[in-house]
Protein backbone atom coordinates (compact mmCIF):
# COMPACT_ATOMS: atom_id res chain seq x y z
CA UNK A 1 0.00 0.00 0.00
CA UNK A 2 0.71 3.41 -0.79
CA UNK A 3 1.51 6.12 1.50
CA UNK A 4 0.13 8.54 -1.43
CA UNK A 5 -2.80 7.61 -3.45
CA UNK A 6 -3.19 9.28 -6.52
CA UNK A 7 -7.27 9.64 -7.86
CA UNK A 8 -7.71 11.08 -11.26
CA UNK A 9 -10.12 13.62 -11.50
CA UNK A 10 -13.45 12.62 -12.97
CA UNK A 11 -14.60 13.84 -16.08
CA UNK A 12 -17.53 16.74 -16.16
CA UNK A 13 -19.16 18.00 -18.47
CA UNK A 14 -18.32 21.64 -20.55
CA UNK A 15 -19.42 24.24 -18.52
CA UNK A 16 -21.29 26.54 -21.06
CA UNK A 17 -20.62 29.67 -22.05
CA UNK A 18 -22.66 32.39 -23.82
CA UNK A 19 -20.81 33.70 -27.23
CA UNK A 20 -22.52 37.21 -27.09
CA UNK A 21 -21.19 37.94 -23.65
CA UNK A 22 -17.80 35.70 -23.78
CA UNK A 23 -15.33 35.14 -26.38
CA UNK A 24 -13.04 32.12 -26.50
CA UNK A 25 -9.21 33.23 -25.68
CA UNK A 26 -5.53 31.77 -24.36
CA UNK A 27 -4.34 33.59 -21.80
CA UNK A 28 -0.25 33.69 -22.23
CA UNK A 29 2.25 34.54 -19.83
CA UNK A 30 5.32 36.35 -20.89
CA UNK A 31 7.61 35.30 -17.90
CA UNK A 32 6.98 31.43 -17.80
CA UNK A 33 4.75 30.77 -21.30
CA UNK A 34 2.58 29.00 -19.32
CA UNK A 35 -0.83 28.94 -21.33
CA UNK A 36 -4.31 28.73 -20.17
CA UNK A 37 -7.48 28.16 -22.51
CA UNK A 38 -10.74 30.15 -21.22
CA UNK A 39 -13.13 32.78 -21.81
CA UNK A 40 -13.23 37.03 -21.58
CA UNK A 41 -16.28 38.59 -20.55
CA UNK A 42 -16.70 41.06 -23.47
CA UNK A 43 -18.29 43.70 -21.25
CA UNK A 44 -15.92 43.68 -17.99
CA UNK A 45 -13.13 41.88 -19.51
CA UNK A 46 -13.01 39.31 -16.57
CA UNK A 47 -11.69 36.01 -17.66
CA UNK A 48 -12.84 32.35 -16.58
CA UNK A 49 -10.07 30.12 -16.68
CA UNK A 50 -11.46 26.55 -18.06
CA UNK A 51 -7.76 24.64 -18.12
CA UNK A 52 -4.05 24.77 -18.24
CA UNK A 53 -2.67 23.94 -21.64
CA UNK A 54 0.49 22.13 -21.84
CA UNK A 55 0.40 20.21 -25.29
CA UNK A 56 -1.10 20.65 -28.22
CA UNK A 57 -3.70 17.74 -27.18
CA UNK A 58 -5.36 19.79 -24.53
CA UNK A 59 -5.57 22.74 -27.05
CA UNK A 60 -7.64 20.38 -29.16
CA UNK A 61 -9.49 19.01 -26.70
CA UNK A 62 -10.61 22.73 -25.52
CA UNK A 63 -11.60 23.73 -29.06
CA UNK A 64 -13.52 19.82 -29.34
CA UNK A 65 -15.25 20.35 -26.12
CA UNK A 66 -16.62 24.06 -26.79
CA UNK A 67 -17.04 24.20 -30.42
CA UNK A 68 -14.72 26.79 -31.43
CA UNK A 69 -12.13 27.49 -34.07
CA UNK A 70 -10.20 30.88 -33.24
CA UNK A 71 -9.05 31.77 -29.97
CA UNK A 72 -7.69 35.10 -29.09
CA UNK A 73 -4.25 34.92 -27.19
CA UNK A 74 -4.39 37.45 -23.85
CA UNK A 75 -0.64 38.51 -22.98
Amino acid sequence: MSLFSFKSPKKTSSPPFDPAEEEPAIRCSICTGEQVAGFRNKRSGQFREVTLIRTPKDLESFKKDYGVEDLKKIF
